[in-house]
């Protein structure tokens, strides 16, 4: 189990394809790009929030 083989990796897209359209995965994708953007930077806000106490109590 978590090989996928190319067959089932075509299966994959080809529901996908089905069920949202060619149309939508790509707004999709922007969608979820956004998403990891907004997670990076509130993951770097949050080490340098953590940085800056370590500072103060020092």
């Amino acid at each position: 189990m978590g090989h996928f083989s190319t067959g089932t990796i075509i299966a994959i897209v080809v529901v996908v394809l089905i069920l949202f359209g060619g149309r939508k995965i790509p707004e999709l994708m922007k969608g979820l790009g956004n998403g990891i953007k907004e997670f990076k930077k509130a993951t770097k806000e949050d080490e340098e929030d953590s940085k800056g106490n370590k500072e103060n109590k020092e």
